[in-house]
C-alpha cells in the first residue's frame, strides 16, 4: 500500500484574507497572545489582541479586548497551536472573517515563526519519501496508517482540514491497549518524567506493578513529582536526564516545553540507561523534546537483552518519524509499530514499539 501525497491547490480565499490582512484599512486583531502573535504584530500594524482569559488591558502597546467586542468587519488571525479547532469553533461563533496561524504562515509569505516542530519536515519528506514509505508499510493497523497519512499532509499543505479527526487526547498519552500492560509484574521506565503524571497514570493501569524509574533532570519538576508520587512505594527518581555519554548540559526551562540546549538557563546531569539500570525493564516511556535519539542509543543495551515494550515521541524532530523506527530496528527486529496522535495541532504524535510474540 502507497503512502498518499495529496495534490495541494492553492485557497483562492485564505490568499484574499492574508492580502486584506496585510493592505486593507480594516480593524485587524490577532486572537491570542503568543511568541506567533508577537511575530505577526511585529510586521503589521494591527488594532488589537482578543484575549478573554486575562485582565491586562494591553499587550505590545495595543489594547488587549475580549471576542465580544470585535467590530463586524474586522479580520483576525487565530494564533493558537496547540488547539486550533477549539479555537476556530470559537471563533466562528462571530461575524468576523478570521484565517487560522497555519493558512496564514503559508500564505501571507511574511518572515514570520515558524510553527514549532516544523522546521525542514516539508524538505526531509520530499527528499526522503521513500524513508516515509517504509515506515508507513510497517505500521501495524490501519488507525497507524490513517493517522500518519493526516500527520504528513498536514505537515506539506498547513492545511488544518487534515486534523478535523483529531482531538485533544494527551490523558490518554503512552498507554495503549495494544501494549498488553498487566497489572502486575511490569518495571516501568519513564524518561522526561515532568511532574510525575504520565508515571502516575500506569500505576492506575498496572496497580501491582515491580518497580518504576522516574527521569527528571529540572529541579522544580521533580520536586512536584515527589509530592504527587509520595505515598506509592517502589519509585526509584533519578534527577537525571538520559544520553548516550555521561555529561552536564545547558539546560532551557524558559519555553512552553524544557529541553537541551546551549544557551540554556540551569546546568543538568545526564548519563545513559544501561549504566543506571542493569536489571528486568519492561515498558520504556520517552518523550524529551528531541533528545530521544540520544537517549535511545544509551539505552540499546536494555533494549537488546528485555525486549521491553516503548512507547516514543516522534514529533520533535524533522526525521523522527523514520530515523526513530530505524533506530530502534537496528537493536531488535522483533517489533510491532503502531502510531497516535493525541492533539488537534503539531504536537503528542507517539510511536509505540510492542514487542512480537517469539
Amino acid at each position: 500500500m502507497m503512502l498518499k501525497i495529496d495534490t495541494y491547490y492553492d485557497n483562492l480565499k485564505a490568499q484574499a484574507f492574508c492580502d486584506a490582512f496585510i493592505h486593507s484599512t480594516r480593524p485587524k486583531y490577532i486572537f491570542g497572545r503568543s511568541a506567533w502573535a508577537k511575530s505577526i504584530a511585529q510586521q503589521i500594524d494591527v488594532n488589537g489582541f482578543i484575549d478573554d482569559f486575562t485582565s491586562e488591558a494591553s499587550y505590545l502597546d495595543k489594547p488587549v479586548v475580549p471576542i465580544e467586542e470585535i467590530p463586524c468587519d474586522a479580520l483576525v488571525v487565530v494564533t493558537v497551536i496547540g488547539k486550533p479547532l477549539v479555537a476556530e469553533k470559537r471563533v466562528k461563533q462571530f461575524q468576523f472573517e478570521s484565517i487560522d496561524y497555519y493558512s496564514f504562515f503559508r500564505y501571507a509569505q511574511l518572515p514570520i515563526k515558524q510553527v514549532m516542530f516544523w522546521e525542514g519536515m516539508i524538505e526531509d519528506i520530499k527528499s526522503n519519501f521513500s524513508k516515509y514509505q517504509w515506515i508507513y508499510n510497517l505500521l501495524e493497523d490501519q488507525i497507524s496508517k490513517n493517522q500518519f497519512y493526516h500527520i504528513i499532509n498536514f505537515r506539506l499543505s498547513y492545511d488544518l482540514d487534515y486534523m478535523r479527526g483529531f482531538s485533544d487526547r494527551e490523558d490518554e498519552q503512552y498507554f495503549e491497549d495494544f501494549l498488553g500492560l498487566r497489572g502486575s509484574g511490569e518495571v516501568f521506565v519513564d524518561v522526561g518524567a515532568y511532574d510525575g503524571y504520565t508515571t502516575e497514570e500506569f500505576i492506575k493501569l498496572s496497580p501491582q506493578f515491580d518497580k518504576v524509574h522516574l527521569f527528571e533532570p529540572e529541579e522544580k519538576n521533580m520536586k512536584a513529582a515527589k509530592e504527587r508520587l509520595s505515598k506509592i512505594d517502589n519509585i526509584v527518581f533519578h534527577q537525571l536526564g538520559l544520553s548516550n555519554k555521561k555529561a552536564s548540559l545547558r539546560f532551557d526551562t524558559s519555553g512552553s516545553s524544557s529541553k537541551i540546549s546551549q544557551e540554556g538557563d540551569v546546568t543538568i546531569n545526564v548519563d545513559r540507561l544501561d549504566d543506571i539500570i542493569q536489571e528486568r525493564v519492561t515498558f520504556i516511556k520517552m518523550d524529551i523534546e528531541g533528545a530521544e535519539p540520544l537517549a535511545i542509543e544509551g539505552a540499546k543495551e536494555t533494549i537488546a537483552k528485555y525486549h521491553p515494550k516503548l512507547a516514543i515521541s516522534v514529533y520533535h524532530r524533522k526525521d523522527d518519524f523514520w530515523a526513530i523506527a530505524q533506530q530502534i530496528l537496528s537493536i531488535r527486529k522483533d517489533y510491532k509499530i503502531y502510531l497516535r496522535h493525541y492533539t488537534e495541532g503539531i504536537s503528542e504524535t507517539i510511536m509505540f514499539f510492542v514487542p512480537k510474540e517469539s
